[in-house]
């Protein structure tokens, strides 16, 4: 009984010692959407303590919206948010120092229904497109660019819908609208519900000669957050990339976030899961030059309601810690 009462007395001091060591660790506070795919990393850091592994504790803050996210950001109420480099350069030309760190190089496609007589992006004139993210989306400006290499106006030529990525998903399905462009996550679920692609982003940014390697969405903070601290944007470099490795290369890593990727079947499961993997960026650095040859097209097509006032992307947009 006595070496009992020891061992159970030995026990709770040893895990009221790890609970203050992960009580005093540095925090890191990142905002993101509450029902965001970032979550998914997010929470296999968690599960698997991979922020106390590297030395910190991460804290996420769940927002309403990407408005609601920049704006956290901005007034330091979080560290970290996610977004794309487009929107970090734009801020960093405008004298707000933002630093980019790669998250996902996942990108959509144009789908439509499997018994639909389109099968080629020229085969889209004279359709009615639904498009998720609005008139500057930037894997419709891709697409865009790759019909005018193929001699044709898209735009002109064909009829689009802007809506939410849920409506455009059903729209598409339905047949209300004849091919749809969304969100790479629900062009997983469209997939998994029996449509086809016709053609990816990626395959159309390859044609267009850009590096379909670059990655657009990613980890941002203050350039000014990251010089005060960047041993603890190493290790959280570090917990964000052993979460990937982990994702990507182990199925049961998957059934602890399954419950909050809001999947109806295992069809869509297996779909988003193959999505994901598909977006893992290969290094954690970015290719500056083949950023600026994509942000050239942007810029082109997209206008200053999608690049504001830049010209060139700004140095010390892209930030590593490898």
């Amino acid at each position: 009984m006595k070496l009992r009462r020891t061992l159970t007395a030995s026990l709770a001091s040893m895990m009221m010692a790890i609970s203050a060591l992960a009580a005093n660790l540095p925090t890191i506070k990142l905002g993101t959407l509450a029902t965001g795919t970032v979550n998914w990393e997010l929470t296999t850091i968690k599960a698997n303590k991979l922020d106390e592994k590297h030395g910190f504790n991460l804290e996420v803050l769940g927002l309403a919206n990407n408005d609601a996210t920049k704006i956290a950001l901005q007034s330091g109420d979080t560290n970290l948010i996610v977004s794309d480099w487009i929107w970090a350069a734009k801020e960093r030309a405008r004298g707000n120092a933002l630093v980019f760190l790669p998250y996902s190089k996942a990108v959509g496609g144009v789908y439509v229904k499997a018994d639909s007589d389109i099968q080629t992006l020229a085969d889209l004139k004279g359709k009615k497109i639904g498009i998720a993210g609005g008139p500057v989306d930037k894997s419709w400006v891709v697409i865009q660019a790759y019909a005018q290499q193929l001699g044709f106006n898209l735009k002109a030529e064909s009829e689009q819908v802007f809506g939410a990525p849920p409506l455009i998903m059903q729209s598409g399905m339905s047949g209300d609208v004849d091919a749809a462009m969304n969100f790479w996550h629900f062009n997983a679920k469209m997939r998994a519900a029996g449509m086809r692609e016709v053609i990816s982003v990626e395959t159309a940014a390859n044609a267009l000669g850009l590096s379909s390697d670059t990655p657009l969405l990613g980890y941002i903070a203050k350039q000014a957050y990251i010089d005060a601290n960047a041993d603890l944007m190493r290790a959280f470099a570090a917990a964000a990339y052993e979460a990937k490795a982990l994702l990507a290369s182990d199925d049961s890593a998957w059934e602890s976030i399954r419950d909050i990727m809001n999947v109806k079947n295992d069809k869509q499961f297996e779909a988003l899961k193959a999505g994901y993997r598909a977006g893992i960026p290969s290094t954690q650095q970015v290719d500056h030059e083949a950023a600026a040859q994509m942000f050239a097209v942007m810029a082109k097509l997209g206008g200053q309601k999608l690049v504001g006032d830049v010209t060139d992307l700004p140095d010390g947009l892209f930030v590593a810690f490898e």
